[in-house]
């Protein structure tokens, strides 16, 4: 199950650089992450998820 953005997302692009598989892009309101692309970080603590300041992604 990929992480997903909420509408709680600010529109900061902090997490678009920080996807290590290139998953994440800025949709019309808020960046999206494509699920299909998503390896969660293969585990680990997802790089997006830590540079987030409003908290906006979370697991599926």
């Amino acid at each position: 199950m990929a992480l997903y953005i909420t509408e709680e997302c600010t529109y900061c692009g902090a997490c678009e650089p920080e996807c290590p598989v290139t998953a994440i892009s800025a949709g019309d309101d808020v960046y999206v992450i494509d699920a299909g692309t998503c390896t969660e970080c293969d585990g680990g603590e997802a790089a997006c998820a830590a540079v987030c300041p409003s908290d906006a992604i979370v697991k599926g």
